[in-house]
């Protein structure tokens, strides 16, 4: 025979005690002591343990919550795990069940429904697990420091459980229950903070969520609120306020939730004054505490009840406001929006009502709030109104920034390109609904804006940015658009207008640029700008149509002479081949973007070691399946202005793979004119060389002679401060764009690469020849190693090593290869040039 459970039951009442025993004895499984006081029932359990405790509320100095905790102590004979089961004398269920968790309550049942009783403690027996009043917590923390202060930190109140991706997280979350996910969205998560958020919220809608963000990502916050976020903190935050903000998320539900089954025990006992009271009282303590604001209206919206967070949340003494109109409170541009809602549910056309408005504090300003409305009936006609009012504020305020951020540039205060993409989806479905109606596009782009970056420099080059907007403001009427979609190019949408009013307002924002004055220290000089307009109607009502034509317009317009107004028309001549090389470079730029990108290394000889001594990273694009190089797709860069993204996908990829692979004990990397200037360069060389712990040193860095004599000055202090980090520096295809070589002097590059037009021809042309020798004597003047492109046969290798160039680079050493198939490679390069040499 198995041995029977020993069951302890702590009730006051006699009757119940005696109900209780008669219902469990039936069941021939326990052995029941009965007590009915805590403090006996507690002499007992410091002596011996039992299998379960029934226990009502009031059951002496000690009552039943107080009892359990000393249970849940481990300070009793008793395990700290034993089943607890509470009988209270009023219930309310979400409020009992929010109570127990917090006490490590297993199951509360009233006692009129006791006889559920056995089916209760065969669930709670099944379930003997190791019992915490704290609430469970899944951390998503890709920074491990970072979750290790956060677990510590919110251990008092939840029981942390820590995940470092989005995927581990997901699969928790749907093998457990957690009263709340804590995500952390400032750590590169990519898209995956969203997926997640949704994936959860699809499993469970109620689900609390609370997200860290960082203040300056707009746009990933105001996704995250969008999505159904419960709540966020902003970085840097402190970790107390971040508590705060969970312990609230965790407990809105059960609060809300609480709030509606109290309103429906008000309706069930209004028929009864002292059941009423028995049951505010039981309430009484909950309410005073919350920080919610309960009011109660009568149907006409006077308040008849309200608890003291009113005085907090208003301002408002809680006797002066008894029996005022809570429409009273309401800000005047709210009032039309709640008043209609009241009058909805005292109508009865809608039951409850969810709303957003602004209350008017005591002090004079406006608070937002949460407002919650519910409908009460009862058996005698009676009607009344429950409302809560959360306070939001702090939240809307960061909505509304937020919502400012994500659609405006901060430079200009203009709108900005996620805008655009809106508003121009929306004036192309309007002109598909409607025929008769036009729209233009005007696009714009500040003609040789970068020489005024590079010359004066880029604080100089904003204020430009700041001046031209303005003069948008006076051209363009309030009822159009003015966009910066980035860098020096704007957008205009113009509402309901004809081409001709069109082409008339985008010549007066030629002229007005023109005109202007921009004062630069005591200097002022002038600027144009190029426009391409497009006509926005039902034959062309596709937002990536519509930006197309206006884009082929304003490089038809540039190619025209610049500083005037190109209209788009299909029949141009231009139009099939500029928008050719557009749509390639569109291609090129994605493939980028995607990093279909390969890089081959070709070796660079050292004649005097007879050895490798680095190798030059060169790109390959892989493009629908094939390979694409570099001479075919750098034109349709330079004709987007797009080669930074090209020089910071292959700057990422070559530290990377030095970091991987050995054999590279150093790579040049080439760079491009308009990256060079580029104020992101060297914080994005930094970052690589800081994330793959990669020595500076084991960088070269090559720019042509042509770029960096644009800008001498600009290209001195860049070069300088690429040597400070300990990169290295080459000065390529040297002597074909400077008739002397005193400039050279001046810049403090390690190595110059002879262009390799005078090294094909050396043996032919003795002009070509003495040029050779002349830039090899000079840079071993100037105490730097000279490299030789274009070493295409043996010849060329052999007179070359004669004249005492220190590095050759070409076909005939090798040709660049992949990273794969460098190693068997270079032994024989080595073997074969030292037997040659």
């Amino acid at each position: 025979m198995s041995r029977q459970l020993t069951l302890l039951i702590v009730n006051a009442s006699a009757h119940e005690r005696q109900t209780l025993t008669k219902t469990l004895s039936a069941l021939d499984v326990f052995t029941i002591i009965a007590k009915s006081d805590s403090q006996d029932a507690l002499s007992l359990l410091k002596t011996q343990a039992v299998d379960l405790v029934i226990t009502g509320l009031d059951v002496g100095k000690i009552d039943g919550w107080r009892f359990s905790r000393m249970i849940r102590s481990g300070l009793l004979a008793t395990p700290k795990n034993t089943p607890i089961v509470l009988i209270p004398p009023t219930y309310c269920e979400r409020i009992a069940e929010t109570t127990a968790r917090s006490y490590s309550i297993d199951a509360v049942l009233p006692f009129e429904r006791q006889d559920m009783l056995p089916q209760i403690l065969a669930n709670v027996l099944s379930t003997h697990l190791d019992k915490s009043s704290r609430l469970n917590l899944l951390l998503l923390e890709p920074n491990q420091q970072r979750a290790q202060k956060i677990c510590e930190h919110l251990s008092h109140n939840f029981v942390c459980t820590h995940v470092s991706s989005a995927a581990s997280a997901l699969s928790l979350f749907l093998q457990d229950h957690y009263a709340i996910v804590l995500m952390d969205t400032t750590s590169d998560l990519s898209g995956s903070a969203e997926s997640l958020v949704e994936s959860i919220l699809k499993h469970r809608p109620s689900q609390a969520i609370v997200t860290i963000i960082d203040k300056r990502d707009a746009d990933h916050a105001e996704q995250l609120l969008l999505l159904g976020v419960t709540d966020f903190v902003r970085a840097p935050y402190d970790m107390p306020f971040l508590s705060k903000v969970c312990d609230h998320a965790a407990r809105r539900e059960d609060f809300m939730v609480s709030y509606a089954e109290f309103a429906n025990k008000v309706e069930q006992l209004s028929r009864s004054e002292s059941r009423y009271k028995d049951l505010f009282s039981a309430h009484q303590r909950i309410l005073l505490h919350l920080r919610t604001v309960v009011v109660e209206l009568e149907l006409e919206g006077a308040i008849r009840f309200i608890n003291p967070a009113w005085e907090y949340l208003s301002g408002f003494g809680i006797k002066s406001s008894l029996n005022t109109q809570l429409r009273d409170y309401i800000a005047k541009d709210e009032l039309p929006t709640f008043n209609k809602v009241i009058q909805e549910i005292q109508n009865g056309v809608r039951q409850h009502a969810q709303l957003e408005l602004q209350l008017c504090h005591k002090a004079g300003h406006l608070v937002w709030v949460e407002c919650r409305l519910q409908l009460i009936k009862n058996t005698s006609s009676s009607v009344a109104i429950t409302a809560t009012l959360d306070n939001i504020h702090e939240r809307k305020q960061a909505e509304l920034q937020l919502r400012h951020l994500a659609l405006h540039d901060t430079l200009t205060g203009l709108h900005n390109r996620y805008y655009f993409d809106q508003q121009l989806n929306q004036l192309c479905n309007e002109v598909k609904s409607a025929q008769e109606i036009e729209h233009a596009l005007i696009y714009i782009d500040l003609d040789h804006f970068k020489i005024i970056n590079d010359s004066k420099g880029h604080q100089q080059g904003d204020i430009v940015l700041k001046e031209v907007s303005e003069l948008f403001g006076d051209k363009i009427g309030e009822e159009h658009l003015t966009f910066r979609i980035g860098g020096d190019e704007f957008a205009v949408l113009l509402k309901h207008t004809n081409l001709l009013d069109a082409h008339m307002c985008a010549e007066s924002i030629c002229m007005a640029i023109e005109e202007h004055k921009f004062h630069f220290e005591d200097n002022a000089y002038s600027l144009s700008c190029s426009i391409g307009l497009t006509q926005i109607t039902n034959e062309n009502a596709d937002p990536s149509e519509c930006l197309k034509q206006a884009d082929i317009a304003l490089y038809i317009a540039k190619n025209l002479g610049r500083n005037l107004v190109h209209c788009y028309n299909k029949e141009d001549e231009q139009n099939q081949t500029l928008q050719t090389g557009l749509e390639w470079g569109h291609s090129v730029r994605q493939a980028l973007q995607n990093d279909s990108i390969e890089l081959h290394y070709q070796p660079i000889w050292d004649f005097k070691k007879q050895q490798i001594a680095y190798y030059e990273a060169l790109l390959r694009l892989k493009i629908n399946g094939e390979t694409v190089y570099p001479n075919q797709f750098i034109p349709a860069l330079e004709l987007l202005n797009d080669t930074f993204l090209m020089d910071q996908c292959v700057i990422r990829t070559a530290i990377k793979a030095l970091a991987e692979h050995e054999i590279l004990s150093q790579v040049a990397i080439n760079l491009s004119a308009h990256s060079f200037l580029d104020e992101r360069l060297q914080p994005h060389i930094q970052a690589c060389l800081k994330e793959h712990q990669v020595s500076a040193n084991r960088v070269i860095f090559e720019i042509t002679e042509s770029a960096s004599i644009n800008n001498l000055n600009a290209t001195q202090t860049m070069i300088k401060n690429l040597n400070d980090l300990g990169c290295h520096f080459a000065i390529d295809d040297f002597g074909t764009g400077f008739s002397t070589f005193s400039y050279l002097k001046q810049l403090p590059a390690q190595h110059v690469k002879i262009d390799g037009s005078f090294v094909r021809d050396m043996l032919n042309d003795p002009i070509d020849l003495a040029l050779v020798k002349a830039v090899n004597d000079i840079s071993h003047s100037l105490d730097k190693c000279s490299v030789a492109e274009y070493v295409e046969n043996k010849e060329i290798f052999q007179q070359l090593k004669e004249i005492g160039v220190d590095y050759g680079q070409g076909y005939f050493i090798s040709r660049p290869l992949p990273i794969e198939q460098l190693a068997s490679s270079a032994k024989t390069i080595t073997w074969c040039y030292r037997t040659k040499g």
